[in-house]
């Protein structure tokens, strides 16, 4: 599935499902609960033997596919391709990584 299938479908499913009109304030408050969440579960990677790494490879799955729900709706809501803004993003982060080292 390419990013903007992921975008379609987040949007499809927000508009099938009477989400769509939620605001970006909203929606950035639902990235912060679900960014929580996953550092919820790696904090547990560290302090929780009980649990298998099979069982937090699925929660820290799960978590990030939230986070990622969450970006699509709100770059939907902005009008922003992801595909456009991480290609233009890993040329950045590509031209600081080429940059000789200051002294």
């Amino acid at each position: 599935m390419t990013i903007e299938e992921i975008q379609e479908l987040v949007d499809a499913w927000n508009t099938r499902h009477g989400v769509k009109h939620q605001s970006e304030l909203t929606n950035m408050a639902v990235l912060t609960e679900e960014v929580g969440e996953l550092a919820r579960v790696i904090a547990r990677k560290h302090s929780d033997p009980a649990m298998t790494d099979a069982d937090l490879r699925a929660a820290m799955g799960l978590e990030i596919a939230d986070v990622m729900w969450v970006l699509a709706s709100l770059a939907n809501q902005a009008g922003i391709n992801l595909t456009d803004a991480l290609i233009a993003n890993l040329e950045r982060r590509s031209a600081d990584a080429d940059r000789p080292a200051r002294k």
